[in-house]
């Protein structure tokens, strides 16, 4: 029994080899490893290597741009020689040939074609693929087109449109941003409807990339011009003054022609055009004196030392009061001021209604009617007196003071023509109808609005 059971033993070992071939082949490993079992044959490993190179052979033929490629393999490793026209390509053909079951290593022995011929003619067969596909595209294209044209259509019809621009727009000046937002708007929508017929609505971030990119290059090219813009917009908007309007900016005095999109222009007190950068006149202090018609006007008196100060104040108010241009409310008022060498300052001030009454006028006439009342009065304004001391060398200087002449109290009757003088603002409606007139002869736009303020 025993050498029954030997013998079927050794049968079932030499059934379990393959007839005709070796023992034991070969074990290769894709993670770089290599095993080998004993018994393996020279036959066996070059009927592998074939397989391998045919493999990666029938690969590369399915791929554009290794032509030119040889792939030789012996023992596993594979030796890739020729020239490709792409170095991406280069290393793309390692990473495929890893991939092939067996490699056991790649020696990358490709290089980067320098042929002239070799080179010209893929940038010629694209030129003509390219075309090839802009013709096939041609149809899309001229659809993409004319939904282009409607949205820009639509969109230009509406911002020609007077309503609801001047609607909702302060002034003629913010009306055309406003339509000139819509035509923006509607030409960026018109290119998205065409890209998106196109299906290459990736360009649009691109697009939009490259011009915030240049107007971010402009915005600082062209700084001052930017902010005069947006000062031109805020000021329209918040309205300052009015066409007529007599102000003051950055120590320029003037009537208000008109506010372009660039300067405010002014007719100064000479006639004289003055043109204000906008950025200039939405940063500086702005008077305007134009706003509130009651204004004040005042001028300084001089009284002599010994004078009764509450008398001369109540006459200065009183016959400031009493003449017909000034107003009752705010009333006249008066006080003392400066301690001067030989008199002693006052100044008074009274009100008028500017939209009636001239400024200089109003004051010139009230100095006139104060001086004639404190001559009345004999109240005395003394000029001013200079004392001139002489001395031989050696000699005491005389302290004595040297006798103040004054003007005596004015005994004769009061002088003719102390009525009150004309003071219409007649000047003040000259200049209104000079800026009238500049207004009506230009027709540059005006950003300013007339009519009531607004509180």
């Amino acid at each position: 029994m025993p050498l029954i059971r030997t013998f079927f033993l050794l049968l079932a070992v030499l059934f379990s080899a393959p007839l005709g071939g070796p023992f034991i082949a070969p074990v290769i490993a894709q993670d770089g490893t290599i095993t080998t079992e004993k018994g393996a044959s020279a036959a066996t490993q070059a009927q592998t290597d074939a397989a391998i190179a045919t493999r990666i052979r029938d690969i590369l033929h399915e791929l554009d741009g290794y032509e030119d490629v040889t792939v030789a393999v012996k023992a596993g490793i594979v030796t890739l020689r020729g020239t490709t026209l792409d170095a991406a390509l280069v290393d793309e053909l390692g990473t495929l040939t890893s991939r092939v079951e067996g490699v056991v290593a790649i020696e990358n022995e490709v290089m980067l074609s320098t042929s002239v011929s070799d080179r010209l003619a893929p940038v010629w067969e694209r030129l003509v693929a390219r075309a090839q596909q802009t013709v096939a595209f041609l149809p899309l294209i001229a659809v993409a087109l004319i939904a282009f044209v409607i949205v820009l259509w639509i969109g230009f019809h509406l911002a020609r449109r007077r309503q609801p621009w001047e609607r909702l727009a302060p002034n003629a000046f913010i009306a055309d941003i406003y339509r000139n937002i819509v035509r923006l708007l509607t030409v960026i929508a018109g290119v998205v409807v065409a890209l998106d017929i196109l299906g290459a609505t990736a360009l649009l971030s691109t697009i939009l990339g490259a011009a915030g990119i240049v107007g971010l290059a402009i915005g600082f090219a062209v700084r001052d011009t930017v902010e005069n813009f947006i000062a031109s917009i805020l000021l329209s908007i918040r309205q300052p003054f009015r066409p007529n309007d007599a102000i003051e900016i950055e120590g320029v005095e003037g009537k208000v022609i008109r506010l372009t999109s660039r300067a405010t222009i002014l007719l100064n007190w000479d006639g004289n055009h003055v043109r204000i950068p906008n950025s200039t006149v939405f940063k500086s202090r702005i008077l305007n004196y134009s706003r509130n018609p009651e204004r004040r006007f005042s001028f300084e008196m001089g009284v002599g030392y010994g004078t009764d100060l509450a008398a001369a104040k109540a006459l200065a108010e009183e016959t400031v009061a009493a003449l017909p241009f000034v107003l009752a409310t705010p009333k006249v008022n008066s006080w003392t001021t400066t301690l001067n060498g030989s008199d002693i300052g006052m100044n008074i001030v009274g009100w008028i209604d500017q939209t009636e009454t001239d400024l200089l006028a109003a004051r010139s006439e009230a100095v006139r009617q104060v001086l004639l009342a404190f001559e009345h009065a004999g109240i005395e304004m003394p000029e001013p007196t200079y004392r001139l001391l002489t001395a031989e060398i050696g000699s005491t200087p005389d302290t004595g003071h040297a006798p103040t002449k004054t003007r005596a109290a004015a005994s004769e009757p009061a002088p003719e023509g102390d009525e009150v003088q004309d003071v219409t603002a007649t000047a003040e409606q000259e200049l209104e109808q000079m800026v009238n007139e500049e207004r009506a002869m230009t027709e540059e736009d005006d950003l300013l609005t007339l009519g009531d303020r607004p509180e």
